[in-house]
């Protein structure tokens, strides 16, 4: 019996909206990175991106648990010289609150060239309306 590799004309890309207030964040992004590599359909192919669309609701009612919103730290860097800067996940998610989803469905995704292409795919909102109505999302 010979392995299946999907094949780029064959696979088919569905459309899902989830709301982020609905489970906490970490939780959340695993199923949103396993969506966006395809690992939930029968045609996965660890090379070949088969993954689908996933549309991210209320992004600003984003939970954490325990003391995560005051102990947990982002960081990132000016490229200057002592360039370090931190925010707390509460200062995160009251500036940028779509940068949270984004950095944790970021985080679980392979590290290769086939992320960037995932990560296109996923699209956040911080309020409860999005652009993607005409796709017909199904909830998951």
């Amino acid at each position: 019996m010979k392995t299946y590799m999907a094949k780029a004309n064959e696979i088919k890309r569905d459309w899902y909206v989830v709301d982020a207030s609905s489970a906490p964040v970490g939780r959340l992004a695993s199923d949103i990175a396993m969506r966006l590599m395809g690992k939930n359909k029968p045609v996965y192919t660890p090379h070949i991106d088969v993954g689908d669309f996933v549309v991210v609701v209320n992004a600003r009612n984003a939970k954490f648990t325990g003391k995560k919103y005051d102990n947990k730290i982002y960081y990132s860097h000016t490229g200057y010289p002592g360039g370090i800067k931190e925010k707390t996940a509460n200062e995160l998610l009251e500036k940028k609150p779509k940068e949270v989803i984004m950095k944790a469905v970021k985080g679980m995704l392979p590290k290769n060239k086939l992320a960037s292409k995932m990560l296109k795919r996923l699209k956040v909102y911080s309020g409860s309306e999005h652009k993607q109505q005409a796709q017909q999302p199904k909830a998951f």
